[in-house]
């Protein structure tokens, strides 16, 4: 892959909220949510070195923190969703997740949206837009158009919910008509790489009520919104209120370290484990289940999803006073907040402008990235110990950026 910037960054230590590069530069880090509770968080570092020295073997083996930490875990989640399995990675969660689709329902017909990413593997690859996969895209997966704040499916934002489940229903009609059934939609509750549009409670209400009536499942892909991310809710589904079969996690689980899960009912992974079966070396150990425990232990003992909450209304208070003719919107939740860019006096994105915007504020020290179909929406996704000191250095140098650009 490129790396993130014209003038390539080398990071060589990581505090909190900071990360400094080979020269000593200090850049304050608005962009990673794989250090979820902070660059080298003490607790974590210590939970990790502790249970290293002491043990690590797979799960074959039988340990406690293990399933202590997956009553844990499965005890923030409701309806039937208890069993959890670990992993390592995001992309290995979602294709599980959709693998379990196939063996609980007998069926082969996947839908995710057509503005998306889940990750890398063959599986995976097939949802996202980035690329055409190796090969070509499999005719049993389908993408559907997504949501959008600026320009709503349905013509308007009352429509866009009844919308979105129309075009679930299509693609669920073709995967039949193909012979494939239809087996799950997988979709991140946020919608984050989709640039998270501003949607309200009950959104998914007509899409879930499609999928059930189809007889398939809804996977919650949380790898983004996830472990209080949005403020208000831990997870994204509880925010936007969609009741998923299974959940998927990955980055912000082990604040750096390689672990992420699926969680879902008992009687889907029997089927799993009837079709497929699984097993992962490097997932579920005793060290990834003590650097998973140390990073929920740290946003209960910190209050990082109130500090969510409470920095991410400041933070977007702040973006949405700043006076520039190309900012179309501004919008979020809790720490995932972005600003949307279209050329003037118009919807039509602005993605090299946007593109721009990111290097300036790189050389002014604040990293964050763009996303988005149009590649127009500054994404900004920092360390859940973000503070408002660190929001309003955000939006004082976001403001000096903007004020010379046209």
């Amino acid at each position: 892959m490129t790396t993130f910037y014209r003038e390539p960054v080398e990071i060589v230590r990581g505090e909190g909220v900071w990360l400094w590069d080979a020269g000593g530069r200090a850049y304050l880090d608005a962009y990673n949510n794989v250090p979820h509770v902070g660059h080298g968080h003490p607790r974590v570092v210590e939970a990790v070195a502790d249970q290293l020295a002491t043990l690590n073997t797979h799960s074959r083996y039988l340990h406690e923190g293990i399933v202590a930490y997956g009553e844990r875990l499965t005890g923030r989640l409701g309806e039937g969703l208890d069993v959890l399995t670990m992993v390592c990675t995001g992309s290995e969660a979602n294709d599980i997740a959709l693998r379990m689709g196939w063996a609980a329902t007998g069926k082969t017909g996947l839908i995710g949206t057509d503005a998306t990413y889940h990750g890398n593997t063959h599986l995976v690859s097939q949802f996202s837009s980035g690329r055409t996969p190796i090969g070509g895209r499999v005719d049993w997966v389908r993408r559907v158009p997504a949501p959008d704040s600026l320009r709503p499916l349905g013509g308007s934002a009352e429509a866009q919910a009844e919308a979105f489940a129309a075009g679930v229903a299509r693609a669920i009609d073709e995967l039949e008509a193909a012979g494939h059934g239809f087996a799950a939609l997988i979709l991140d509750p946020f919608f984050a790489n989709e640039g998270f549009p501003d949607l309200p409670p009950g959104f998914m209400a007509p899409t879930q009520a499609v999928v059930r009536a189809a007889g398939g499942l809804v996977i919650a892909d949380e790898v983004q919104p996830g472990f209080g991310r949005t403020g208000g809710h831990f997870w994204g589904h509880e925010r936007i209120g969609l009741v998923p079969d299974i959940v998927t996690m990955g980055k912000p689980m082990g604040n750096g370290y390689p672990v992420a899960g699926v969680v879902t009912r008992g009687e889907i992974v029997e089927a799993f484990r009837r079709d497929f079966g699984y097993f992962n070396t490097f997932a579920g150990t005793p060290v990834a289940a003590a650097a998973a425990s140390a990073v929920l232990n740290v946003i209960e003992a910190e209050g990082l999803q109130a500090n969510a909450a409470e920095v991410g209304t400041h933070l977007l208070a702040g973006l949405r006073a700043l006076d520039h003719p190309r900012i179309a919107d501004v919008r979020g939740a809790g720490l995932f907040v972005g600003v949307e860019f279209t050329e003037p006096g118009g919807l039509e994105p602005a993605p090299e402008f946007t593109a721009e915007a990111v290097e300036r504020m790189r050389e002014r020290g604040v990293l964050m990235h763009r996303i988005g179909r149009g590649g127009n929406i500054l994404k900004i996704r920092p360390p859940m110990v973000f503070s408002r000191e660190n929001a309003e250095l955000l939006v004082a140098t976001l403001g000096e950026v903007l004020e010379g650009m046209d």
